[in-house]
């Protein structure tokens, strides 16, 4: 399917630098835990998602990002299926991110 990619943490920040966004499909407990310190991110929790997706531009590039990744890829493929195209899932998730040293903000 068309747009159904991976993309690893250092190139989604330099892609949110760009002017992506990342939206983070996390519930709000999770988010004030540890939340990304980054431009253009978009609090949408996956319990909400399907009620809120239409709030998301077809224009821009949407990152989707979780804890893991499993969350997201399934928030993902919802996405594709609803006609975005410029997609893609956050490989690991906040802990990836973590892991590669990228900015996080602890509550």
């Amino acid at each position: 399917m068309h747009g159904l990619r991976q993309i690893d943490p250092a190139t989604a920040l330099e892609r949110l630098r760009a002017g992506a966004l990342l939206i983070d499909v996390r519930e709000p407990g999770e988010v004030q835990r540890l939340a990304f310190d980054a431009p253009n991110v978009v609090q949408m929790p996956l319990s909400q998602f399907a009620q809120r997706y239409h709030e998301l531009p077809r224009d821009r590039e949407l990152i989707i990002a979780c804890a893991s990744g499993a969350r997201s890829f399934q928030a993902m493929q919802f996405l594709v299926h609803h006609g975005h195209n410029h997609v893609s899932n956050l490989q690991g998730g906040i802990g990836m991110w973590r892991l590669h040293g990228l900015p996080v903000a602890a509550a």
